[in-house]
């Protein structure tokens, strides 16, 4: 900085540009704004609202404490693979913490034969959709592809190009309306596919395509977008400069706001955009609206880019205490039950923890597996040379 700019003297347009966005002051954390949809406040207390609260209105006690023992598990999860990735046990770990209401409140509204496709932040989902945690943690080992049969769990593998899942997932929507899966009229037959993406991604020309062919197609398809205000190191204003489910407008869809923290407004918003997927009428854009508590991956240091203060007004919006207040307040839950879900994450993490130490390491030829359905010759004479060249080690004189 010259020593004009420091007092106070003017340098010419773009130096005074640079100082002004300098040492501006850090803007406020917002709160998701008047239209954003919310049915528990922080403190637990419920809100009114005429055109979501019916859909909570099939939900028993034993699905809300079901939603509370959810959150609760996959967060020890989470915890769990982050201090085996620092004990160099896993290669990375791309950790959910703050997000787990966004992803239980959704995956929780699917119906079983609906579709999902992951970004690889979607441990929520996948434990919603049976899927086993080592196989999530195998996948961050480098044991495996991820483990688990996509169209068994109806979930698909975890997608690590930004955005392409999208267009995955309207591809398959557009499947399943040709197929004559949409608006039938039977609840076991008609069929939803949500895609899940961050803020970041939805810059990504892949995610707009998707927006594009779901419009002119009307897909049964709905866009979960998790904005939790931070791509890696880039904040939402360098993303958009409107809120960014209004960006639903242009496509000629619909798209709504909810409270990503309060996964009792997620469950209803999800609800209702898969239910007028499976109708037939089309896409819709959900953003929810929430934080990433934690790095980006554990490759990541947030403390370089984003100031504390911002993450301590977070800690007060927690999805877990919110809904734990919610429970006591309408004496749905007890400190036996609290307990009881706490013991359980004390086990899951013991046998998640085990499990990762004792998996076995992969043969050097599984990597020729899966490729292809069947047997490919190609895929084949490669096996082949591998194997014949590791061969040459053993023999004598090898090199």
């Amino acid at each position: 900085m010259s020593d004009n700019a420091v007092a106070g003297v003017s340098t010419g347009p773009a130096e005074d540009d640079v100082l002004a966005e300098l040492t501006a002051p850090v803007p406020e954390v917002g709160d998701g704004g008047p239209e954003m949809v919310q049915l528990l406040t922080p403190e637990g207390q419920r809100v009114e609202n005429t055109e979501y609260d019916h859909y909570l209105d099939g939900l028993t006690d034993e699905d809300l404490r079901g939603f509370y023992r959810d959150l609760v598990l996959i967060r020890r999860v989470d915890a769990e693979a982050t201090a085996l990735q620092r004990q160099g046990e896993l290669g990375i770990w791309a950790s959910l913490l703050g997000q787990e209401a966004a992803q239980v409140g959704s995956g929780r509204a699917l119906r079983p034969q609906d579709y999902a496709f992951p970004t690889y932040r979607e441990h929520g989902v996948a434990w919603c959709r049976g899927v086993n945690p080592l196989n999530l943690l195998g996948l961050f080992r480098g044991v495996n592809h991820g483990g688990w049969d996509p169209n068994e769990k109806n979930f698909h593998l975890y997608t690590i190009v930004i955005g392409a899942q999208t267009l995955h997932a309207t591809g398959y929507a557009m499947g399943v309306q040709r197929d004559g899966a949409v608006g039938t009229g039977d609840p076991d037959r008609d069929t939803a596919v949500i895609a899940y993406f961050g803020d970041g991604a939805s810059a990504q020309g892949d995610v707009n395509e998707a927006f594009v062919y779901a419009a002119v197609n009307n897909a049964p398809v709905v866009f979960f977008c998790q904005n939790n205000q931070w791509a890696i190191s880039e904040p939402n204003e360098r993303q958009t400069r409107i809120p960014l489910y209004q960006r639903a407008r242009g496509f000629g869809f619909p798209g709504v706001r909810v409270d990503g923290n309060d996964v009792l407004a997620v469950y209803a918003v999800a609800t209702q955009a898969l239910n007028a997927a499976r109708s037939g009428q089309g896409p819709t854009f959900i953003e929810a609206y929430t934080y990433r508590m934690g790095a980006h991956t554990t490759s990541d240091d947030p403390t370089k880019y984003r100031v504390s203060a911002e993450v301590e007004v977070w800690k007060h919006r927690d999805p877990i205490e919110r809904l734990k207040s919610c429970l006591v307040h309408q004496a749905k839950a007890d400190q036996g039950f609290f307990d009881a879900v706490d013991g359980e994450a004390d086990e899951l993490a013991a046998q998640v923890r085990e499990g990762c130490l004792t998996m076995p390491d992969p043969t050097g030829d599984s990597m020729f597996d899966h490729v292809y359905v069947e047997p490919h010759p190609v895929v084949e004479a490669e096996r082949r040379e591998f194997a014949e060249y590791h061969a040459g080690f053993a023999t004598e004189g090898g090199h």
